[in-house]
């Protein structure tokens, strides 16, 4: 494929590869139960009349007269103080055209993009990059890890340089005029329509490409390109959309890179959380126990004891293995449980008067769905805390409806062994392939 031979060539002609088979390939890719944008046209509508709809979309686009309409956005809970997350809800009809261009430039990025990035690319997960992260970590004996927080990363993706990177590979001319309607085509929220010269059109699939792109020239070709070749020892960056981390062996390495990343980020409109982006004391136990032996001070100053970290959703840090070593484990973090306890309350409370069943079904959906994630190696005591606080919520809010309040534990686990909810489950483990 050319992409992959000639890496530093431009693209000049691709839009002609959309047509209507295009269209409805993209069209099948669309999720069709997502929530309507703001023409309130739900996938079920749009599809009553699907070969006139493409069509006509088709005609807009290659006439250039496709005009991206604003996203429709809402706020949903972020954490258990009360604050919000804003997501972006488009249009279906702008989803398939996002699709529809995700599937024309993802082969071409594929094959730029570097192997410790891992988020929102096919065939690649974030378990892959926990897996990596694990590796990394064991691999230089936990070592020292950079953990970075890139503040409201999407909300400041500057307009100008996320043209520049994409002209670097892309030069036809009606793509790149479709990125830039998308770039300002405005956020409606309730009745007022706003605009910024900053950030990408969140909630469509157009929005990871285009910042896995941006992070693809601020942080991993600066860091494959200038920094690794500075190293005295090994480091690792691994990278989930704009989460990421890196593991450095040597702490001189460590505290280079810590000491100018910031301004890295800042040359391009991007700032770090300065309470969130630290450097963190890594080392094995094994280390600190050596330097106790000795009743010698600790060269890397690094206390008595090794640090933790968080990446996705999960707490990194040292434990005994069944064997009696030292390993890199994982746990839910704190933060995640809290809000994965808070959603399960909130769900029990607003249905609580459903029948029975249909409540049963639905929790047991979600228990699955908590296991199929945070079902890792090690994560068994924080899988089975969630079942019981789970248990427990549902008890209390089924006690709630019931007029005499007498839903006792041991009436409740008798309905339990008619309502049985699944158990905690290993779903992902480090010995697979093994």
């Amino acid at each position: 494929m050319l992409a992959q031979r000639s890496p530093d060539f431009a693209f000049f002609s691709l839009a002609h590869y959309i047509d209507l088979d295009w269209l409805e390939a993209a069209y099948h890719q669309t999720r069709k139960d997502g929530a309507a944008g703001v023409d309130d046209v739900t996938g079920k509508a749009y599809a009553e009349n699907l070969h006139d709809n493409l069509q006509n979309l088709l005609d807009r686009l290659k006439s250039g007269t496709y005009k991206a309409p604003p996203v429709k956005r809402i706020h949903i809970p972020k954490n258990t103080k009360g604050e919000t997350r804003p997501i972006g809800i488009p249009t279906f009809e702008d989803k398939i055209v996002q699709r529809a261009v995700v599937m024309l430039l993802e082969p071409i990025y594929e094959h730029d993009f570097h192997g410790g990035s891992f988020g929102f690319r096919p065939n690649r997960s974030a378990h892959q990059a926990l897996a990596e992260v694990w590796n990394a970590t064991m691999g230089v004996s936990g070592g020292w890890v950079l953990e970075v927080d890139i503040r409201q990363f999407f909300d400041s993706i500057n307009h100008a340089h996320l043209r520049e990177f994409v002209s670097r590979r892309v030069r036809d001319g009606s793509l790149r005029r479709l990125i830039d309607k998308w770039l300002k085509a405005g956020v409606m929220e309730g009745n007022e329509l706003s605009f910024s010269e900053v950030g990408t059109p969140q909630g469509g699939v157009i929005s990871p490409l285009l910042a896995n792109i941006y992070l693809h020239y601020v942080l991993d070709e600066w860091f494959e390109q200038q920094v690794k070749p500075l190293m005295r020892g090994k480091c690792h960056l691994i990278r989930y959309a704009d989460d990421f981390v890196i593991v450095f062996q040597l702490k001189y390495d460590a505290d280079r890179v810590a000491s100018v990343i910031s301004k890295r980020f800042e040359k391009y409109g991007l700032t770090l959380h300065p309470d969130k982006t630290k450097l963190v004391d890594f080392r094995s136990p094994n280390h600190f126990e050596r330097h106790r032996d000795k009743n010698s001070g600790d060269n890397g100053k690094g206390g008595g004891a090794p640090q933790s970290f968080d990446l996705l959703g999960f707490t990194h840090y040292w434990g005994k293995s069944r064997k009696g070593n030292w390993a890199v484990k994982r746990k839910t973090a704190k933060s995640r449980f809290a809000r994965s306890i808070q959603r399960i309350e909130q769900w029990c409370r607003l249905n609580r008067h459903r029948p029975i069943r249909e409540q049963w079904k639905e929790l047991c959906a979600k228990l699955r769905g908590h296991y199929g994630y945070y079902g890792i190696t090690g994560n068994s005591r924080s899988l089975g805390n969630f079942l019981h606080q789970v248990k427990c919520r549902w008890r209390r809010w089924l006690d709630q409806r019931n007029s005499e309040r007498s839903f006792t534990w041991a009436k409740f686990n008798h309905f339990l062994s008619q309502f049985s909810l699944p158990i905690p489950k290993i779903v992902n483990s480090i010995f697979k392939g093994k």
